[in-house]
């Protein structure tokens, strides 16, 4: 395995997605097949390396946004089924059917195209129906009684297609990181009443699956026939102070490295903009980590990082490729010195949710939006095991 750039990089640790796999895994009730959600590049971490990993593991079934992310799977070796949760044009149903990927159907009219689609290739597509109980998003809708015959006619009209094996049924909860929301409670009946008045048409479903990471942990009643955990398996809360039920580890640690300092004089402005300038002489250090790795420009002024395991705030505007840290006061500093972005150094620690505070959002949305120039390197037993480089593959 040749070496990484070490210019800013994430570092993903496997041991510790096992050990998340492996506590959901105890958590859900025996039976409960587990679906692994690996879409937006295992949110963040490397798709084609984690699922390997979570494959090797025990992962039932795994989730991905589309077609090219089902395809990344199958390339990079994974054999268990594989559900696209969103939509793929219909026009692919022949590529769905030989690579063994099963589509989402989310109306009577998509069942059509695909089941057209399907028997020109000469094949059938697995398929799971996906009833929107509430997120008004995707789905045949079941927003109230008003909906029952609507939805489960559509349904079982859908389930009867040529060209179609149906094998699951599926919602999603808009509010399961509110364990005191009674929707959903709604969602889930709404959801079972639609279930119901399939099967009472002759139409059953081999997995029945609603439950999301949150769903999965505050609704263990809920978990049916398969759960679809995803950034708790990635050691992170669903939601900002959620109570969990199992012990998380987080997978990801983000790294640069301070490759200039430079001492200012009082009032120096710092970088575009001229919003900052130094109120004293200040040390500042050139970090190569900026808006196009992920390194949001809203977080000028308000990240810190950790330098020698002690924190130094971002000052000045974060450019596309660089930003500026504070580090006076922190002694013998050397020259490319480690820097972390996300995860400890020493005593202190920054936490993903810490980040996403400062950045103005959500955990999911930081490690999402990690860039592709940023390589992932994967640890085992603390050893250097994968490298997925995006640049140079």
């Amino acid at each position: 395995m040749r070496d990484f750039l070490k210019r800013t990089w994430a570092e993903v640790d496997l041991d510790a997605i096992t050990a998340n796999l492996k506590a959901i895994r105890a958590y859900i009730r025996p039976g409960c097949r587990l679906l692994a959600t690996v879409k937006a590049d295992a949110y963040g971490h490397g798709a084609p390396e984690v699922a390997r990993e979570m494959e090797r593991e025990g992962a039932d079934y795994f989730g991905v946004s589309n077609l090219e992310e089902a395809l990344q799977l199958r390339h990079s070796g994974i054999r268990r089924p594989v559900l696209i949760l969103g939509y793929t044009p219909a026009a692919s149903a022949g590529e769905l059917i030989g690579q063994r990927i099963t589509q989402t159907v989310f109306s009577e009219e998509y069942a059509r195209s695909l089941s057209e689609a399907a028997v020109r290739a000469g094949g059938r597509v697995r398929v799971h129906l996906k009833i929107d109980t509430g997120m008004s998003r995707i789905g045949f809708v079941m927003h109230g009684s008003a909906d029952e015959k609507a939805c489960a006619g559509a349904m079982v009209r859908a389930a009867a297609l040529p060209g179609l094996e149906v094998e699951g049924v599926f919602t999603h909860f808009a509010v399961s990181d509110e364990p005191e929301n009674p929707f959903t409670r709604v969602q889930f009946d709404r959801f079972m009443r639609a279930v119901s008045l399939c099967g009472q048409q002759g139409v059953h479903f081999a997995i029945r699956h609603c439950c999301n990471s949150a769903g999965l942990l505050n609704f263990p009643n809920m978990q049916l026939d398969m759960v679809r955990p995803g950034i708790i398996l990635y050691g992170l809360t669903p939601a900002e102070g959620m109570p969990l039920s199992i012990r998380l580890t987080p997978a990801m640690s983000l790294k640069t490295v301070l490759f200039q300092q430079k001492t200012l004089g009082p009032d120096t402005p710092v970088s575009y903009g001229m919003i900052y300038r130094t109120p004293a002489e200040r040390v500042l250090g050139t970090l190569p980590i900026g808006y196009a790795d992920g390194f949001t420009r809203n977080l000028s002024g308000r990240a810190e990082v950790l330098v020698r395991g002690r924190r130094a705030r971002i000052v000045g505007r974060v450019c596309m490729d660089q930003c500026m840290a504070d580090i006076t006061g922190i002694p013998d500093v050397p020259g490319e010195c480690e820097v972390t972005i996300i995860g400890r150094d020493g005593k202190d620690c920054i936490t993903t949710e810490e980040f996403a505070g400062w950045a103005g959002t959500i955990n999911y949305e930081v490690v999402c939006l990690i860039g592709k120039r940023v390589p992932r390197v994967f640890y085992r037993g603390g050893q250097k095991v994968g490298l997925l480089d995006y640049i140079l593959p």
